[in-house]
């Protein structure tokens, strides 16, 4: 009887010790409080299974509950951090259990998007690294419109960036006349006729439109002759058409302003709605300059004419130009166009006009600024005009208009002598 008794007991003991042996093989605690994972929710187990996660990583999370044997290894430190892990550094060294958040609901877990993401901790919100600060992609850290980027402190940083188009026309951002300022293409043998030449900038813009404007060359000159002011006019953000030939009655200029209406419209042509053919300027040496004159008067498109050393040789034609345009003429002081200039400006009686006469100029043949004065050594003249009517630039207004400006009694920069202009019927 004792002997079975002691058996009995010895069987009970034996069970016993066995269900003590189940309970403490059971499955980790998931309680949010237990430190390991910090699942609020059976939901918030289902995001385990989130692309982001590999097999491996969860595997050691849910088999030892302790830490990663290795960075391979790498307990995330929330759950959105393992969904949206900010780079490969943060995966790889994680803070230790004891700095583990604890969300107190699955809210505080959930995001959907990296432009949104609640941190777990205030290390989360304030990274410690420009690294973690970074966004994954130049299209998150610039977006295309006004956005909101929240953190759990409520706290709302708003990225704004303007989507308002650019107004006016293009022009180059460097704003010194005197000098070239972008690569350009420049084609000869071009235009309408096929005589022509053609300059732009080689980078032409995609949110602004370029003005144009048309060079005329003197009597008996080919367009390629000024090929130096022709490319610092297209540098300068201007499309330039240079006409074959200059026979001083616009002819040539409106025909020429109609081909580049056509590369307008052509989807085959480089200038394919590029040009702001509302502005567009016209300038010239010599003859050129008489063909800039009437091409201003007789073509409603040119808003603007500049002439280089010309001249209307009767009693002046700046009195038919449109007193909606403006004009200009820059001449040299030994010049056989002088004349012709001074009586073309005076008789301007409505037209905004400038005549800007080179006076100073180096012992030549002509005894100081001649006839070719203005497309070389007064080039920049021409591009401060263009920049100003056409581009918009209303700062250069006192550079003419007034008793001291840059063109009114300045010095010629990078060459000898002075500008001696005036201007009338400027507001």
């Amino acid at each position: 009887m004792r002997s079975k008794f002691l058996k009995c007991i010895i069987v009970a003991s034996s069970l016993a010790f066995m269900n003590c042996g189940d309970d403490a093989s059971t499955a980790p605690n998931l309680n949010p409080n237990s430190g390991i994972l910090g699942i609020a929710s059976s939901s918030d187990a289902a995001n385990l299974t989130d692309s982001s996660l590999s097999s491996s990583s969860i595997s050691g999370e849910i088999g030892g509950g302790v830490g990663p044997a290795s960075s391979a290894d790498a307990v995330p430190t929330s759950i959105a951090d393992a969904q949206n892990p900010a780079s490969s550094t943060d995966v790889a060294n994680p803070v230790s259990s004891a700095d583990i958040a604890t969300p107190a609901s699955s809210a505080d877990v959930t995001s959907t998007s990296s432009a949104a993401v609640p941190a777990s901790s205030s290390e989360a919100a304030k990274p410690a690294s420009s690294e973690t600060a970074k966004p994954a992609s130049s299209e998150t850290a610039k977006p295309a419109s006004s956005a909101s980027v929240k953190s759990s402190s409520s706290v709302e940083t708003v990225v704004s960036s303007s989507s308002e188009a650019p107004k006016g026309v293009f022009l180059a951002e460097g704003k010194e006349e005197e000098k070239d300022q972008l690569k350009v293409v420049y084609k000869t043998r071009t235009g309408w006729d096929g005589g022509g030449v053609l300059c732009y900038p080689e980078k032409l813009s995609d949110t602004q439109k370029h003005a144009v404007v048309v060079w005329g060359p003197g009597g008996g000159s080919k367009p390629e002759e000024y090929e130096g002011i022709i490319r610092r006019l297209a540098s300068h953000g201007f499309v330039v058409i240079g006409l074959k030939e200059s026979p001083g009655n616009a002819s040539q200029a409106t025909k020429a302003l109609d081909w580049m209406e056509q590369q307008n419209k052509d989807s085959n042509s480089p200038l394919y709605g590029k040009l702001d053919m509302t502005k567009v300027g016209c300038s010239g040496h010599s003859m050129g300059g008489l063909e800039s004159e009437q091409a201003a008067i007789k073509d409603k498109r040119v808003i603007t004419a500049f002439l280089n050393n010309s001249g209307d040789k009767g009693a002046g034609a700046f009195k038919n130009i449109p007193a909606t345009k403006t004009a200009a003429v820059v001449f040299g002081e030994k010049g056989m166009e002088h004349d012709n200039a001074i009586r073309d400006y005076n008789s301007a009686t409505t037209v905004p006009a400038c005549m800007i006469e080179m006076t100073g100029g180096p012992r030549n043949s002509e005894g100081g600024y001649g006839h070719g004065s203005g497309p070389w050594d007064g080039m920049a003249a021409t591009i401060a005009w263009m920049r100003w009517h056409l581009g918009g630039e209303d700062f250069r207004k006192p550079d003419f208009v007034g008793t001291s400006g840059k063109y009114i009694d300045g010095n010629i920069i990078g060459k000898q002598g002075k500008w001696k202009g005036q201007c009338k019927n400027f507001n």
